[in-house]
């Protein structure tokens, strides 16, 4: 069983998956990966399987929350909550009034990031740099997709739910902006989760849990027995995703009957004035945010193999 001072620590970790997760292009997967939690989240989302199921008709709870590592996925996922319902409404705020602020501090955020996912890659041989480069050319292919039509049904909701849920924990595929290629990010991470809808929230939660469930052994089983080669990937895939977020855009909207809908992105290079001098300083504070991350996590790592 964790600690308090343990559980605190990941509620935060928490939170910056729920906050990344909130926004278009940053993933919460990375924020996982570079805070050292992502293989131990894997593994214990997958651990509800059959074994799992045979401890609660026991009735063996003890065991069975030992089994799933129940303690660190309810001080996670409540970070998780906390955040999107928290920073969704500062964000709202955020991108009506100061675009180029906040996706300047995502982008400082990612840019740091490619490094630090990327250093820990033990051996670059072809194969590594090859899924290195098919993940970047992925991640550039799917930021300049057009996006789909809002669709509120049911089923696809649910569709919804599970392609976001396993590109939230993919590194450096946004769930955010999975769910804007789909056409319901206005829909689920503004509208109804502001104002708590749950006819459009519960079949976009049922669809992830399945398939976050479905896609950790698929991840798990590739991240052990291909280490080098699926961070390779995942470095790409990071690397990739830093063209949507490039502070200097201007949204390209289109009119689809009585709804306005984002259907790209016009970059355009950055005039020399106060505001290019701020946001310029905002990346930076997005850079020495995961700087600090890594730096942090990796002084709690040597105290816990110190420990040993």
């Amino acid at each position: 069983m964790m600690n308090f001072r343990e559980a605190i620590i990941v509620f935060f970790k928490g939170m910056g998956m729920g906050a990344a997760n909130v926004v278009p292009g940053v993933s919460g997967g990375t924020i996982a990966l570079i805070t050292g939690i992502f293989e131990r989240l894997i593994d214990a989302i997958k651990s509800f399987n059959l074994k799992a199921l045979k401890l609660l008709l026991k009735f063996k709870i003890k065991d069975f929350l030992t089994h799933i590592d129940f303690w660190f996925l309810a001080s996670l996922f409540l970070g998780v909550g906390v955040a999107i319902i928290s920073v969704a409404k500062l964000f709202e705020f955020m991108f009506e009034n100061y675009p180029i602020y906040i996706w300047a501090f995502f982008f400082g955020l990612v840019l740091a990031s490619v490094y630090f996912v990327g250093k820990q890659i033990s051996k670059w041989d072809f194969s590594t740099i090859l899924s290195f480069i098919v993940g970047t050319a992925a991640a550039v292919a799917i930021s300049v997709l057009n996006p789909a039509s809002e669709n509120s049904s049911m089923y696809y909701l649910f569709l919804c739910g599970i392609i976001a849920a396993c590109s939230m924990i993919l590194p450096g595929l946004s769930g955010s902006f999975v769910l804007i290629l789909l056409g319901n990010y206005q829909l689920v991470m503004i509208d109804a989760v502001t104002k708590m809808d749950l006819e459009i929230l519960l079949p976009v939660v049922i669809g992830a849990l399945v398939g976050i469930l479905g896609f950790s052994y698929l991840l798990s089983w590739v991240f052990k027995k291909f280490r080098n080669q699926t961070i390779g990937l995942l470095t790409g895939f990071v690397l990739g995703s830093v063209m949507i977020l490039w502070p200097w855009k201007n949204q390209i909207l289109a009119e689809f009957g009585n709804k306005t809908k984002l259907v790209g992105y016009n970059w355009y290079l950055p005039e020399i004035n106060s505001e290019f001098f701020i946001a310029t300083a905002v990346i930076v504070v997005g850079v020495l945010t995961i700087w600090l991350m890594e730096k942090y996590a990796g002084q709690v790592k040597t105290k816990e193999e110190e420990k040993k």
